[in-house]
């Protein structure tokens, strides 16, 4: 059934104008430019080939989700003191389809953390980077167009750091521990400063800190304090020289052309990355080799232990009544002359005995030079 709607009266001012087309404004050609909520809306189902309800089932799920994250009341009480890291310019110009390239303890705020960032620390400082770079929560509040490429960057970060292999595998790598590596200390950095104990202990032991956590034996021994016993000393030295690495260097592996599905290719990549793998290992093997070496050559408890082994068996030979450091060397000085003397008088009869042998070898010659010469006298007589 219809309903009749009354329509209010006409103002008593109002007039009806003579000409009713004087009071359409005039066409005006105007440039519409896409902009908005509704038009980012658009494009994202466009991209994504999703429906109004799928999209608005996605935008109902990201809110309970920030709603969720806000819940969880990130107000410096659970926080644990991570993912406030003040954010470099170059951050926001990292490309996610560049990820391998990129520092994913800088990009959730971990720098001062890195490989010790716990795996709550993790979680809570990508919450944080979360709430702080959604695109969906910044939309509309600013213009800048590479918000949602950093977010992908959050992520990538994220994805890699809480799966235990991919995190080991960029632990193995990590740029900031390459760096710290190319500036290990030489021989040459000590030379003239061997008896320096406490230079020692600074420079080496953060280097064996760091070193610790690619053991596959944990925990490993620390480098220790000058008055360590010898057995620590040597337990250190057995298990550095015998280490056994989990680091792995898969992550720097380059991959197959994107779009290619010929089987040569990625046989040629596959090995040339196992080729690339070993290599790199045989190279960090050697590396930690040469410093456990060096550490050896200038560890001063060395010296000390070497020290107090020497007094040990001196002591003992003096408390059996053996002879004294000095007396041992005086002796062994005695018996070196000793037998020089006797070498030399066995040369000198050895040649007295030669020179006897000489002047007989030349008597018998003569005397058989004589007979022969009497010979063919007596000889030539008979004839005549």
């Amino acid at each position: 059934m219809a309903t009749l709607v009354t329509l209010p009266s006409l103002p008593p001012t109002w007039t009806a104008p003579s000409d009713p087309a004087s009071s359409i404004s005039p066409l005006v050609q105007r440039r519409l430019i896409p902009a908005g909520a509704a038009y980012l809306a658009h494009i994202k189902r466009t991209l994504n080939n999703i429906t109004f309800e799928q999209y608005d089932e996605q935008l109902e799920e990201e809110q309970k989700r920030l709603d969720a994250l806000n819940a969880d009341g990130l107000n410096g009480e659970d926080d644990l003191g991570v993912g406030d890291e003040e954010e470099a310019p170059e951050l926001r110009l990292l490309d996610p389809k560049e990820w391998k390239k990129q520092d994913h303890y800088q990009v959730l705020g971990l720098s001062h953390l890195r490989y010790k960032a716990t795996p709550e620390q993790i979680k809570i400082a990508h919450r944080k980077k979360v709430l702080k770079h959604h695109p969906d929560k910044k939309a509309g509040a600013s213009h800048s167009t590479n918000d949602d490429t950093f977010f992908k960057c959050i992520q990538k970060a994220n994805e890699v750091l809480t799966n235990i292999e991919r995190r080991r595998q960029f632990d193995s790598v990590d740029p900031v521990c390459l760096s710290l590596e190319e500036d290990d200390p030489s021989a040459s950095d000590f030379k003239g400063q061997d008896k320096d104990a406490a230079l020692f202990f600074t420079t080496f032991a953060p280097i064996f800190e760091r070193e610790a956590r690619f053991s596959k034996k944990a925990p490993a021994p620390m480098l220790g304090e000058t008055d360590d016993s010898k057995e620590n000393v040597h337990a250190f030295y057995d298990f550095w020289y015998n280490f056994d690495s989990w680091r792995s260097f898969e992550y720097l592996d380059k991959e197959v052309n994107e779009g290619s599905d010929n089987r040569d290719d990625k046989r040629y990549t596959e090995k040339k990355n196992k080729t690339e793998r070993a290599r790199r290992k045989k190279e960090d093997i050697a590396r930690l080799r040469n410093l456990v070496d060096l550490t050896l050559s200038l560890d001063p408890r060395i010296k000390r232990i070497k020290q107090e082994e020497k007094d040990a068996r001196e002591a003992k030979k003096k408390s059996k009544g053996g002879m004294s450091a000095a007396e041992q060397k005086a002796k062994a000085e005695e018996d070196k002359r000793k037998a020089e003397e006797e070498a030399k008088k066995k040369e000198e009869e050895d040649k007295v005995a030669r020179a006897e042998a000489k002047k007989a070898k030349a008597a018998a010659a003569n005397a058989a030079k004589k007979a022969r010469r009497q010979q063919r006298a007596d000889g030539g007589e008979d004839v005549a």
